[in-house]
């Protein structure tokens, strides 16, 4: 076998034996291919669009020498077609690309039809019901997943002429179907609209691909729309003009009068919005216009019951919850009591749970109709919990209907409530508020509470802060501290963060928070993995999986997220029934996250569940979200990551039995004091921050809050 690169390319013909490695955002793969004139499996390496066990794989290139695996066909181009041999036909229908064949039923399909098997699949699938266990309802979906699979197939192999893995080319034909090569080649740029985890750059390389100019107009309005879109994902609700055209052409590399001729365009078509020398996203700027006006209504509009005595309400509760309320919690309450809007807003331990209880009494009492929410499921949870009144994620309070892409409830069929106690509101994104607010009848009393010290929502907007700051909206802030019990160091190590002062640690048995010295990432990720798998679960009785969540600022790098899954899955999930997909292990028992909206599954992004069915044949898992059984498909499974580890970003509005904090000088660019904050906020008993005293230091100290460009602030100071 010779290696030598001035060679002539050879060809290269087998049956794929077994697929070592495949990159599915690339097609990268690493098969081992059985070739009829050698006794040996030969190892194949190169980028295809689709491969399944047992296709013959006909391929063009290079010997080559690897160092450390030795003789590889470096193939050049590699193109698979459905096998002809029984053997091979068994292996690719046992393969699981076909939905409803596993190995079995793939032996007793090849031992009826044998060498006919594909045919009869494709051509006479009635003939299916010969073989036992195949009913009306298997032949049906069995030939289903068939026709499916060509038509990835084929999709795969243009868009993968055009650059495009094939992870990405499943969600394309999951969005437009047999249409999506059409669709492409008439507007490429609809991918980054349309199609969840294409943006703009990938659409980009497809259109430059098909032929269209890298000055058109086309390709300007669709970079000036990416470039707001870009914005957006940093939290701005809006940009300067000026601004929007000197990143779009850095983006772009297309003349100014151009770009000025595109955002006319775009304005025209209403896609963007000119307000002043302010540019929003349409949606952004109906939502943002819309929370200003409904929060001016709802504060000016008489509520829909006699008016409480103030005075006599907090006496009664004190006396029903058998405590005395401390002066600012009596502010608080007979704010949210007396005004028809209000907030109430500050730290961990300072009695806003309390509040809500007290005001949840008061309103029952009165028998007025009272719905609780907030933006996560835990934290309707701990609502519920604590007030022992239904309570809600906003999404499932508006009820949102896939069918017609938007909530039940909205200005139309609003609730049928009195008064609405939303939480958690420092994670509520401008959007969101914008159908909230849409939702509520204008007789409706709204209690807005949350924690304005905390990370901002992920989405645009910065809306609790802009409420405040507006200074319209009757607000009460909290600031004493009521948790002081022994071991309470959790909730004072937060406040000293939040003051910008020194942890108070002294790591001794009766403490709830432990500091632990830790300078390299090997040393952090060690101690960690001790932390998890030993030393908490033995001294406090946590369950690693299902109680301790591991928190770091950062997604990539070597103690981002994604790498901390794969060494804490190894650790605490490391066999058991599994389905690989988009480079991810999916176990059973695994604790996973879901990414994205999912609005057919009425799953949201940050949700945690956990893997609780894994069915290889079917290529399906079953994922247990607080008690709902969820269903994904393998096409499905890239909106599902691991949640061992997670950003503290996603951890907002969480909080969990016990969390261990990572922080070193690694994650610099993203040391704020209130991520430190916000971290050490989500453990309920025990915190454990390993690390660097550099990195915490230098994450107290930077109080440097990056402004968003909003301004809802100044149109409720104009309305108020």
């Amino acid at each position: 076998m010779p290696d030598d690169t001035t060679q002539p390319n050879e060809t290269l013909t087998g049956t794929v034996e077994s697929i070592v490695f495949r990159a599915e955002d690339t097609g990268y793969t690493v098969c081992s291919l059985r070739v009829a004139e050698r006794k040996d499996t030969v190892t194949v390496v190169g980028t295809c669009a689709a491969i399944w066990v047992g296709e013959t794989l006909r391929t063009e290139g290079k010997w080559t020498r690897h160092p450390k695996h030795g003789y590889q066909f470096q193939a050049a181009s590699m193109i698979c077609v459905a096998p002809t041999s029984e053997r091979g036909i068994e292996r690719y229908l046992a393969s699981g690309m076909v939905k409803g064949i596993g190995k079995e039923l793939a032996r007793r399909l090849v031992a009826a039809f044998g060498k006919d098997t594909l045919k009869v699949i494709d051509k006479e699938s009635e003939r299916l019901r010969e073989v036992d266990g195949i009913g009306p309802k298997r032949r049906k979906k069995i030939k289903e997943s068939w026709i499916e699979q060509h038509a990835v197939r084929d999709i795969m192999i243009f868009l993968q002429s055009h650059g495009v893995g094939t992870a990405q080319s499943a969600r394309i034909y999951r969005q437009y179907g047999s249409e999506a090569v059409a669709v492409i080649s008439e507007n490429p740029y609809q991918l980054c609209r349309d199609v969840w985890g294409i943006g703009f750059k990938t659409a980009d390389g497809v259109a430059q691909s098909v032929g269209v100019p890298p000055q058109s107009k086309l390709r300007a309005r669709a970079g000036l729309v990416y470039t707001m879109e870009t914005f957006s994902d940093e939290g701005h609700c809006f940009c300067l003009d000026a601004e929007l055209i000197l990143h779009a052409q850095e983006l772009l590399d297309i003349p100014a009068e151009i770009l000025s001729e595109a955002l006319e365009n775009e304005l025209e078509r209403k896609e963007l919005i000119r307000d002043n020398n302010r540019i929003y996203l349409s949606s952004l700027y109906r939502a943002e216009t819309a929370v200003a006006e409904r929060l001016t209504t709802l504060q000016h509009t008489d509520r829909g019951f006699r008016p409480i005595v103030v005075e006599k309400a907090v006496s009664w509760a004190e006396q029903r919850m058998k405590l005395q309320f401390a002066p600012m919690q009596v502010e608080a309450l007979q704010t949210a009591l007396a005004e028809k809007v209000s907030v109430i807003t500050g730290g961990p331990g300072v009695g806003k749970t309390t509040i809500i209880r007290a005001l949840v009494d008061v309103y029952r009492t009165r028998g007025l109709k009272i719905a609780l929410a907030a933006p996560t499921g835990r934290a309707a949870k701990r609502m519920e919990e604590a007030t022992h009144h239904a309570a809600s994620t906003l999404h499932r309070l508006l009820k949102f209907n896939p069918s017609a892409h938007g909530f039940e409830h909205n200005r139309d069929n609003p609730l049928e409530i009195d008064v609405i106690i939303l939480d958690e509101c420092s994670m509520i994104d401008i959007a969101l508020m914008h159908s909230f607010l849409d939702a509520l009848p204008n007789h409706c009393c709204l209690v807005l509470v949350g924690d304005i010290d905390q990370l901002p929502s992920v989405g645009p907007g910065n809306v609790l802060r802009d409420i405040i700051d507006s200074e319209v909206i009757a607000c009460r802030r909290l600031d004493h501290i009521f948790r002081q019990e022994k071991g309470g160091a959790i909730v004072r190590n937060a406040h000293h963060v939040n003051h910008g002062e020194a942890l108070e640690v002294d790591n001794s048995d009766g403490s709830d928070f432990f500091f632990i010295l830790a300078d390299q990432p090997e040393e952090v990720i060690d101690k960690m993995l001790q932390l998890i798998t030993r030393r908490i679960p033995s001294k406090f009785g946590f369950n690693p999986i299902h109680d301790i969540q591991v928190l770091t600022p950062m997604r990539k790098n070597q103690l981002g997220a994604e790498n901390l899954n794969g060494l804490l899955q190894e650790a605490l999930n490391p066999t058991g029934a599994e389905l690989r997909r988009f480079g991810r292990c999916y176990r059973d028992g695994d604790r996973v996250m879901q990414i994205r909206n999912n609005y057919d599954k009425t799953v949201f992004n940050g949700d945690i569940g956990l893997v609780r069915h894994v069915n290889a044949d079917e290529q399906t898992i079953t994922v247990d979200f607080d008690g709902r059984q969820i269903g994904y498909e393998s096409s499905d499974l890239d909106e599902l990551v691991h949640a061992y580890a997670c950003s503290i970003h996603k951890s907002q509005g969480s909080e969990y039995p016990a969390v261990i904090i990572l922080m070193t000088t690694q994650h610099f660019k993203l040391l704020q004091r209130n991520l430190l904050y916000t971290a050490i906020t989500r453990g309920r008993k025990l915190v454990c921050l390993v690390g660097q005293k550099k990195a915490v230091g230098m994450a107290i100290r930077n109080n440097e809050i990056r402004l968003r460009r909003t301004a809802l602030r100044q149109r409720l100071a104009m309305a108020g």
